[in-house]
């Protein structure tokens, strides 16, 4: 394991792992203290739940342990399915920013990554981790669920260290990586994505880079439907309430959370970032694959997906 993961990157305080011995290469599971969740905005506290006994989709508040359990659980049940979707789409070591099929090997987003050491945050099967070992980097995947992770194991795929962990609550010590990056991946699953911030910010050195793709925050106006459905504007873009799909009773299974063009920025700036780009992918000529909301219909019109390129300050 010291091989993997050297022991100067680990947080100084105690912590305790878990090995999941079945895995090729070890996954390391940390069980961090329960963290004292700062709430940086003016969200109100999750009003109760009426127990309907009927499965359902909402917009409200959560609390940051439902969103947790929610998130680890959704992503260990539907990584298999996931991968049989889009494995193909994401390839075995490739970086795909997004839908629209924007590419780090065109695109250039974290300049030159050999000899950096990077941090993938929601890594999933870890295809992009596994491209950046190919350029020659120094690479740790992170993704909170062991699902998900387990497809990073597959016999044959470059090898790479992985950690199960929280984004909000990072497992090494400050000043650990050159590059910090997520396609997709961490931030929009948060309760309180300014405090991923200001961990991403902790564990960067001094001039480090952090890059984040998510989807569009326009979007959030629209049904999620690739169709003619999906250009009409139904949601307010000011509402910021989470996205929930819930159980019979009650019990959030899917969260994801809306913020706008601002909200993102403040909390990058707050955290001690520096903005240096704003990334809206257009839709490429030729491109015809739905995936999910992303069609070409929708994606010849408006932005899908917004990548936030910054450097902590």
């Amino acid at each position: 394991m010291a091989d993997l993961l050297p022991t100067e990157i680990y947080c100084e305080e105690p912590r305790t792992y878990e090995r999941l011995e079945q895995l090729t290469v070890p996954i390391t599971t940390w069980r961090n203290p329960t963290p004292v969740v700062t709430h940086l905005s003016n969200r109100p506290y999750p009003q109760p739940v009426e127990i309907t006994g009927e499965p359902g989709v909402t917009r409200r508040e959560v609390t940051a342990q439902e969103n947790l359990r929610a998130s680890r659980g959704w992503w260990d049940r539907d990584a298999d399915n996931y991968q049989a979707e889009h494995g193909d789409f994401l390839g075995e070591a490739d970086f795909v920013w997004c839908p629209e099929g924007l590419r780090e090997a065109d695109a250039h987003l974290l300049g030159d990554v050999r000899g950096k050491r990077i941090l993938e945050l929601g890594c999933g099967a870890a295809a992009a981790s596994r491209w950046l070992v190919t350029q020659g980097a120094s690479v740790v995947a992170l993704d909170l669920s062991a699902g998900m992770l387990r497809h990073a194991q597959i016999p044959g795929r470059v090898p790479l260290p992985l950690v199960q962990a929280d984004a909000a609550a990072l497992p090494f010590r400050a000043a650990t990586f050159d590059i910090v990056c997520t396609a997709f991946g961490a931030v929009p699953f948060v309760e309180d994505s300014a405090r991923v911030m200001c961990e991403v910010h902790r564990v960067l050195r001094p001039g480090g880079r952090w890059v984040f793709s998510v989807t569009h925050p326009m979007r959030w106006i629209f049904l999620d439907d690739p169709t003619e459905h999906g250009l009409v504007a139904v949601h307010s873009y000011f509402d910021r309430r989470p996205y929930v799909e819930y159980d019979e009773r009650g019990e959030p299974t899917y969260v994801e959370h809306h913020r706008t063009l601002g909200d993102r920025i403040r909390e990058l700036i707050a955290a001690g970032f520096t903005l240096v780009d704003l990334v809206e992918p257009e839709w490429p000529e030729g491109h015809e694959r739905i995936w999910g909301q992303w069609s070409p219909l929708r994606g010849r019109l408006f932005p899908g997906t917004a990548i936030f390129c910054s450097l902590k300050s």
